[in-house]
């Protein structure tokens, strides 16, 4: 089935390497999750009001919250492809943040309402009509999740989007919750006359789950806007790709400005050899700024800095530095030497982790003690991480 929807509704399909094929996969996926979501939410909501449940009325609420997820995700496939204008260099991808926010505040809302309606059902042993057709549409919403969590997920590792394996999870969490009221309204068909509200317990546990979603949302938009970190990987394919390039001899520095879920602008200071011709060098960064973004889609930028590495004196000094601040979990970069008469003037980067304890210039005085009398004068510069 999710084959031949790939092949009815993309051309070449089996090109995921080209963007437009991707983007492509995910605008189905987003298509197919709405469709489908909505069809549920509709029947949930029918039969919940006809059988005077709250829980099955929560149930399709939840629904509704997958396909605003399903719709944001289009949205965001469909906007990325929007130009940038004069007051939006940037693009328009963030958009859908706010699009998400203001979705995952209404969800909660209405999980709240579900909650009262849910006590109100308890407090007042209000009866639920369960009846056959009910049974068999909360029996198809079953089946329908357990299909479009495979979906989202095969899609979702042929285009290597995270959020689509997301969704995949998310869809096997509301086989959970359906089959739940399906149990519960079994029993409440076969005992129409409990001494309690079964209805109600269940509306209070959809209740829950579609607060939680909402919630969950809510940090899920709110973040990229605040500012995320990109995931670990992405940033590890980068930087594997850039030095697979012989002139680079290391990075460092690396900032990614997060625009969007297909729009990162990102800088990165490049190692190259002192001794490299300038001219050939910028040609080549040139040349790997251009491979990045036909293979990433990132607008790349490279600060080259140079490293003699053919200096021992500068080799043998940088490695005695560097093997004493790996003891206290820092890295360094960017080093070099200038030698005067009196003294030396050692001059390279700290990246400080976030969650270091000491100061700045208890890192400058162990390493001032360590290489006592030695004449070095050290000029760091302290960064922060800016990765995980």
């Amino acid at each position: 089935m999710v084959n031949l929807l790939r092949k009815l509704f993309i051309k070449d399909y089996k090109n995921l390497e080209n963007e437009k094929v991707r983007t492509k996969h995910g605008t189905l996926a987003s298509l197919v999750g709405i469709i489908s979501n909505f069809l549920l939410f509709l029947a949930k909501l029918i039969i919940g009001f006809i059988a005077n449940s709250v829980a099955i009325i929560g149930d399709s609420f939840n629904n509704l919250s997958d396909m605003a997820s399903s719709s944001i995700n289009l949205f965001g496939f469909k906007i990325s492809a929007k130009p940038a204008d004069k007051k939006h260099p940037y693009g328009h991808a963030r958009f859908e943040y706010i699009a998400g926010l203001i979705i995952s505040v209404i969800i909660i809302v209405f999980g709240i309402q579900i909650l009262t309606d849910s006590i109100d059902s308890i407090i007042n042993n209000e009866k639920t009509d369960i009846k056959i057709i009910t049974l068999v549409i909360l029996a198809m919403a079953i089946i329908v999740k357990l299909w479009q969590g495979y979906f989202y997920r095969k899609v979702g590792k042929l285009i290597n989007s995270v959020s689509l394996l997301a969704s995949s999870q998310d869809s096997l969490n509301d086989v959970l919750s359906t089959s739940t009221i399906f149990i519960g309204s079994v029993v409440i068909y076969f005992v129409p006359n409990m001494p309690f509200s079964l209805d109600g317990v269940l509306g209070i546990f959809i209740s829950i789950f579609v607060l939680i979603s909402g919630i969950k949302m809510i940090k899920e938009t709110s973040d990229p806007l605040i500012g995320i970190n990109p995931s670990h990987e992405f940033i590890q394919n980068i930087v594997s790709d850039i030095l697979s390039y012989p002139l680079v001899l290391g990075v460092h520095d690396i900032r990614c400005h997060m625009y969007g879920p297909n729009k990162s602008f990102m800088t990165i200071h490049v190692e190259v050899p002192a001794k490299e011709d300038i001219m050939a060098a910028h040609d080549q960064i040139d040349n790997i700024e251009r491979d990045i973004l036909a293979k990433y889609g990132v607008d790349l930028t490279i600060h080259m800095d140079p490293i003699e590495n053919d200096n021992q004196k500068v080799i043998s000094l940088k490695k005695e530095v560097n093997e004493l601040l790996q003891i206290e979990g820092l890295t360094i970069h960017d080093f070099r030497i200038v030698e005067g008469p009196t003294h030396t003037n050692v001059v390279f980067d700290v990246v400080v982790p976030h969650d270091y304890k000491k100061s700045n210039e208890e890192i400058l005085d162990m390493l001032n003690k360590h290489f006592a009398g030695r004449n070095y004068y050290f000029i760091i510069t302290f960064d922060g991480d800016y990765l995980d």
